[in-house]
């Protein structure tokens, strides 16, 4: 068997935690492993390590590259050059397979679920990969614990030996209708979770998704590493679902056997955490009086919630959500309507976590952007350049290494230096103390996606 891991979202439902740079599957959330990793070490419990394969997209890649490679160097990981939703993210790593091995069986998970009993996942695998055999592309379905309105719908069908045919699928339902499908016992909860054999998902894609598959068939990976942009570009933008899965006539569905949350929203977050006596979930800094079920989260500054109920509150360095619980479906509008007004805070949080170390953004404004950067003990950043920023740092603590082009500088605290547009450089802290500077940039764009990576000691060099 192998394995796709989709890695690709946004998380929008969980800000201000998950931001688009980095989403919640790279959040280690009521644990010291992220989602992502998680995910990959249920995997390995399944298939050999050699067979899995992550798919994701450009601005995350160098993240996702670094959580695998602490199980495999050698980690696979497909970068999307833009974001095409799931029907295109499973074609190409369908191809990616079909180009280098036998028509084996596929397993599709998404890279942000939270399952806990791993044996029992691989059991419903199990059961999935017989269907699979007899020509059928599967689909688990978890069986609804209440109403929720923020899953898609499953509605079995005539029984077989080892599962459901498919009856149809439902788009997420309103309150009324969700109840309606509880009630009557013959709907699941879409998990976004797969299993089929390579040749039965090609044959189909090309039956009920034409375009799709003819853009995915000028793909050779025998020949090519990278996937090509313009290729790329000429998928439609549309998900699995709406692709085959509503269509085709060949979807069985099996029963999740295990436990399964897809920490969709902050009430899934609090429903997987410990709660005191009241109800209340505290995570971080908090003070709390005459609280009940609610949840209250800090990443750092102190939060003190007084006679709350049924709320949710999240508190970061630069925003603070406060929601009712009952409604945190609304936190994807909050997302989108600071996209659309243009406001970093959907993107990216003001401190940055790296394999180096971490960066905190000062002030930011026209032109500029402030950050503090601070360089862990035998630290290094990559060996870099950008094409829109030049950059000015002074070394407030430590001893820095820094190499601009064909030459080495070793500057102490006081010390600074220019770094101009296109200049080949790296920061490194050789050192056992932490180095911290204050880097100034200046230019057009002011982004993370304005760096080449020639050599990295954390594998996240630009493809």
């Amino acid at each position: 068997m192998h394995g796709i891991i989709l890695a690709g979202g946004s998380g929008s439902r969980l800000w201000p935690l998950s931001r688009e740079l980095y989403p919640k599957q790279l959040l280690k959330i009521s644990s010291d492993k992220s989602l992502l990793e998680r995910t990959y070490e249920r995997l390995m419990g399944i298939m050999d390590i050699d067979n899995i394969i992550a798919v994701t997209n450009t601005k995350h890649y160098s993240d996702v590259k670094m959580q695998l490679s602490e199980y495999s160097k050698d980690a696979i990981v497909l970068s999307e050059p833009s974001a095409k939703n799931t029907a295109p993210a499973i074609s190409i790593a369908v191809k990616y397979l079909l180009d280098f091995d036998s028509d084996d069986i596929i397993l599709v998970v998404p890279s942000d679920h939270l399952i806990n009993n791993s044996e029992l996942f691989r059991k419903t695998v199990d059961e999935a990969q017989k269907l699979a055999k007899e020509g059928y592309i599967v689909t688990i379905g978890v069986k609804p614990t209440n109403a929720g309105t923020g899953f898609g719908y499953i509605k079995k069908g005539q029984k077989m030996e080892n599962g459901y045919k498919v009856d149809c699928f439902k788009e997420k339902p309103d309150l009324k209708t969700a109840q309606e499908y509880l009630e009557s016992g013959d709907y699941y909860w879409n998990s976004g979770i797969f299993v089929f054999s390579a040749s039965t998902f090609m044959e189909t894609l090309k039956e009920y998704a034409p375009e799709i598959y003819e853009v995915t068939q000028k793909f050779n990976f025998k020949v090519q590493d990278d996937i090509d942009y313009m290729t790329f570009d000429k998928y439609p933008s549309i998900s699995i679902d709406y692709a085959i899965m509503e269509h085709a006539k060949n979807i069985a569905m099996v029963e999740m056997q295990c436990d399964w949350n897809d920490l969709g929203s902050w009430d899934a977050v609090y429903d997987i955490n410990k709660k005191d006596e009241n109800g209340n979930v505290k995570i971080g800094n908090i003070i709390e009086k005459d609280c009940q079920n609610s949840m209250l989260y800090s990443s750092g500054r102190m939060l003190a919630g007084v006679g709350l109920k049924d709320v949710i509150i999240v508190e970061t360095p630069d925003a603070i959500l406060a929601c009712d619980k009952n409604d945190t479906q609304g936190v994807k509008q909050v997302f989108e309507k600071l996209k659309e007004n243009k406001n970093d805070a959907h993107r990216i949080h003001t401190t940055v976590y790296r394999p180096w170390g971490y960066y905190t953004v000062l002030n930011q404004g026209e032109g500029y952007l402030t950050k503090m950067i601070s360089v862990s003990r035998k630290g290094q950043l990559s060996l870099q350049s950008h094409n829109y920023r030049s950059e000015h740092w002074v070394v407030l603590s430590g001893i820095a290494r820094v190499t601009l082009d064909d030459k080495v500088f070793m500057l102490k605290a006081g010390s600074s230096i220019d770094i101009p547009v296109k200049a080949i450089h790296s920061l490194a802290n050789p050192y056992d103390t932490e180095l911290k500077i204050i880097e100034v940039q200046k230019g057009d764009k002011l982004i993370e996606e304005d760096i080449i990576r020639y050599k990295d000691i954390y594998g996240r060099v630009t493809k």
